[in-house]
């Protein structure tokens, strides 16, 4: 298999002539040996914001001896003309064979300056995939260097006749690679690499889902300590797949509303979803009451009620996963358990460091307990900082590949820097090469006492944020805009690649202070960049130095 630098191009998501592109490295890294090395620019953005390696030329392909093949690709349709080929552009036709000389002579010129000794032969090959040169004799093209959608299964085969792969080696090929590496100039696309990091993590967390529904035993009470990114979600989602599958009722309840919108929108068909005080207000509506959430103390009024339910068969299932279990109540413990028939089965997934409420544990006796302490989600950087932060009594195991993501602080004093700070940190993100649909910003604050609250715009940026209201189906309304921002409360159980952490503050870094840091900090799984003010941030200082 031949070698494809850069790397990442399988987890591309690309259209038209860029996929026909991609499509071409498939064939290439499959059919050709490992003797050759495949350069290529189609999904990664250059520092003047090209796509072809370089001028016209899309791949460069060397040989042990260093020589070079560049292969110029024109996908669609083009125009055979009395000066040969041509291929129509926005406003203007262009030849190619002129396209492709002026390009592989002034790589030529480069690539000898740069080589001090021998210097590599240069060949060209022309790749139409889509369509069927009709005159080859006269596009301006040596007929024996174009491959047309008539011979395009012969394209590797083409290329080894043109560039032998016996070829002895020789110390030239270094330099060569060398210049090219440096012609690329590459910038990772950032899409790209989240895409590959959002992967890696679900195949890497995919374990505990996988192990922990291999255990067997009777009645099957089993509590799940995870940390974050741990894969606790996932797990939760396969359980309620299995018991889909194998016809029986599942129930899913958590704490955060937000967390059960999310995996309202990604569970099975069939799966009832809920908080835990949705479930409440479901049930009670079942017997013909109407919560009137005007009223003080609406919500104890709900717990009440349903502490007191006995559920008939409408309300029993076969299968309880509780989420967010460092969130609840004995009494709401009791109260779902009533739910569960006589041989369902339960589990109970909790992470004590994002117990950003401080209640003490839940008490389960007689529950088999499985713990999950690494995080395959949040960049080695980021939870080596929060290890420092945490101190050696709290163990965080990274099992994340992903590295050199440094985390940023940035201190601010007073309203107006930390308006100002925070904007500069959704400005490191963007130019980063994060979109803004990859970055969100949450806010140390819970929603009511934010100061971004009553904001619907942030400089430039147009806000997308939580109203308070629900439509008529019962789903959240947001703000129209680009860029999201909530509080680290109402964010808890989701990710982005990029977070901004912004609005924190606190005189000590105690225990509900770390807690509520692991919570923010742990959300990123590419960067992060935190917004202190000046109080907090010297109390960082103070544990990091």
């Amino acid at each position: 298999m031949a070698h494809i630098i850069p790397e990442g191009w399988q987890a591309l998501e690309a259209t038209g002539a860029q996929q026909r592109e991609i499509e071409t490295l498939a064939l290439l890294a499959a059919g050709l040996p490992d003797a050759y090395t495949v350069y290529h620019g189609v999904h990664w953005t250059r520092v003047n914001q090209g796509h072809a390696l370089v001028g016209e030329i899309d791949f460069a392909i060397v040989n042990p001896a260093g020589n070079l093949l560049l292969i110029e690709q024109k996908s669609g349709f083009l125009s055979e003309t009395p000066e040969g080929l041509a291929k129509q552009y926005a406003k203007q036709e262009k030849r190619v064979a002129v396209q492709m000389a002026r390009s592989v002579e002034a790589l030529r010129k480069r690539l000898n300056a740069h080589c001090q000794g021998d210097k590599p032969t240069l060949d060209s090959l022309l790749y139409c995939p889509d369509y069927q040169v009709k005159q080859p004799g006269s596009a301006g093209i040596d007929p024996a260097r174009i491959v047309d959608a008539a011979k395009r299964d012969y394209l590797v085969q083409t290329i080894r006749s043109l560039l032998p792969e016996s070829a002895p080696a020789r110390p030239l090929a270094d330099e060569v690679h060398r210049f090219l590496r440096n012609e690329l100039r590459l910038v990772p696309d950032v899409a790209t690499v989240a895409g590959q990091a959002r992967t890696l993590y679900t195949r890497l967390s995919g374990g505990l889902a996988e192990w922990a529904r291999r255990i067997e035993f009777e009645p099957f009470r089993l509590r799940v300590i995870g940390t974050a990114g741990s894969g606790k979600t996932q797990l939760a989602l396969r359980v309620l797949e299995d018991a889909i599958a194998a016809g029986r009722r599942p129930l899913y309840v958590c704490y955060n509303r937000p967390l059960a919108d999310h995996v309202a929108l990604i569970a099975p068909p069939g799966a009832t979803v809920a908080t835990y005080h949705q479930l409440c207000d479901r049930v009670l509506r079942s017997t013909g009451e109407v919560p009137d959430f005007t009223r003080p103390g609406a919500f104890q009024a709900l717990e009440s009620f349903m502490a007191d339910y006995r559920p008939d068969a409408a309300w029993q299932f076969d299968e309880l996963v509780v989420d967010e279990g460092q969130d609840f109540q004995p009494e709401w413990r009791d109260a779902l358990l009533k739910l569960l028939l006589p041989a369902g089965r339960a589990w109970w997934l909790e992470d004590p460091m994002q117990n950003l409420y401080g209640r003490p544990p839940v008490e389960l006796p007689g529950w088999v307990v499985l713990r999950a302490q690494t995080n395959y989600r949040s960049p080695r950087d980021i939870l080596g900082t929060l290890q420092r932060l945490a101190g050696p009594a709290q163990a965080i195991e990274p099992g994340s590949p992903l590295d050199g993501s440094d985390v940023e602080i940035l201190t601010y004093d007073g309203y107006t820097e930390l308006m100002d700070k925070t904007k500069t940190a959704i400005t490191r993100g963007l130019g980063a090469g994060f979109r803004k649909e990859m970055i969100a910003v949450a806010t140390y604050r819970g929603r009511e006492h934010s100061a971004f609250t009553p904001l619907d715009r942030l400089g430039p940026h147009a806000l997308r944020a939580f109203t308070g209201q629900y439509d008529l189906l019962g789903s959240p309304v947001y703000s129209d805009g680009e860029l999201f921002i909530d509080s680290v409360h109402r964010f808890k159980g989701q990710s982005a690649p990029c977070i901004v952490f912004t609005e924190v503050d606190f005189d000590d870094l105690d225990e509900a202070a770390l807690r509520k840091l692991f919570v923010g900090m742990t959300r990123a799984t590419m960067k992060l960049v935190l917004v202190v003010s000046e109080r907090a941030a010297a109390a960082l200082r103070d544990r990091l130095s």
